[in-house]
């Protein structure tokens, strides 16, 4: 039907700012790279694989995510990896990724940062020339190690920067939140600053609103990735608000990782009703059971949204990304074309 919700969703311009390219490792890809590569997997058949994805919190997550990476071994897996992705994006719609990634989930098992930076790279930069596709790379530092560890991975890194200058944009933070505050990152992330890298940090997911202002006052970041539990605290939300702070929100992770026990109960409508510049994203899709379209598609069915407040999480998706302005426009016009035409049928 012309006029259904999905179809709007479907042809609507987006782009996707919170999407761990490690999380968008698909139980048959997991199968077919340990074949490739020799790895036994503690799983009999993809559908059982698919049974152990029921996580009753991040940390449960977490752990099979880190087991799954173990098949990732070559310059072709992270190729194949972010090459699967993007098919999808395209797929949905999407113009414009920033996507993470996680070296020291590879390092640390003795894959060299060159490969998971060749193989992601050379999927982007195919993806750009055949399809039209922006794609660029926010390097992540994973939270649960120390601020050392992060600023040795740094290290390794810069000896490639040259080489993907036209793709490594930024740094961002994940992995276990709790216990692990923004702080604890405070120097690295000023060096990242002084280097000239957009700095995002994952923060208000299972964490208290306290480390949002953290990253915001000591990161000094320029997106809060994930953020939903800064409605429990009315100073921040205001300043969220007041400095159109971009929230890159990811639904159906918030209810596979049980963040919500039911996503009518999510506060991404209440949020963008409120004047808070919220994106939707979908985490870590191959996990958490959907792709952006199927993100946006359950959250306006759950949530009442209608198309003008749709086309809004689009222009935000655009408005927060780190790419140059002109470009954004070009995006944005094609948005409001749409938009237009589609209200006009």
């Amino acid at each position: 039907m012309k006029n259904s919700l999905h179809d709007f969703i479907q042809g609507l311009p987006k782009a996707e700012l919170h999407l761990h390219i490690e999380g968008s490792l698909e139980p048959e890809m997991m199968f077919a790279l340990a074949l490739r590569n020799g790895i036994a997997l503690p799983y009999a058949s993809v559908d059982e694989l698919r049974a152990a994805y029921e996580f009753g919190d991040l940390q449960s997550f977490l752990d099979l995510y880190y087991a799954g990476a173990a098949v990732l071994q070559t310059e072709q897996d992270f190729y194949d990896l972010t090459m699967a992705y993007v098919q999808r994006a395209l797929t949905d719609n999407v113009r414009h990724v920033e996507l993470f990634f996680d070296p020291q989930t590879h390092t640390l098992r003795g894959i060299a940062m060159s490969t998971v930076f060749a193989g992601i790279a050379r999927a982007l930069r195919q993806a750009r020339a055949e399809n039209d596709f922006s794609g660029s790379m926010i390097m992540c530092f994973l939270r649960h190690l120390s601020e050392q560890d992060a600023f040795d991975t740094l290290d390794a890194a810069l000896i490639l920067r040259e080489q993907y200058a036209d793709l490594w944009i930024g740094i961002g933070l994940d992995s276990g939140e709790v216990g692990n505050p923004p702080e604890k990152f405070s120097q690295v992330f000023a060096r990242a600053h002084a280097l000239g890298f957009h700095v995002v940090a994952h923060a208000g997911e299972e964490g208290p609103p306290a480390y949002i202002h953290s990253a915001l006052d000591v990161l000094n970041v320029e997106r809060i990735d994930h953020g939903v539990r800064a409605e429990e605290d009315g100073v921040l939300m205001q300043k969220l608000i007041r400095m159109q702070m971009p929230l890159t929100v990811c639904p159906l992770s918030n209810l596979k990782l049980c963040v919500v026990t039911d996503l009518r109960q999510h506060n991404l409508a209440r949020m963008l009703r409120a004047g808070v510049c919220v994106t939707v994203n979908s985490d870590d899709p191959a996990y958490f059971g959907g792709y952006l379209n199927a993100n946006f598609s359950a959250s306006a069915e759950a949530l009442g949204l209608n198309r003008t407040e749709l086309a809004q999480l689009a222009k935000n998706s655009f408005c927060a990304s780190f790419a140059m302005p002109e470009q954004k426009q070009i995006w944005l016009d094609e948005l409001v074309a749409y938009v237009d035409g589609y209200l006009a049928e």
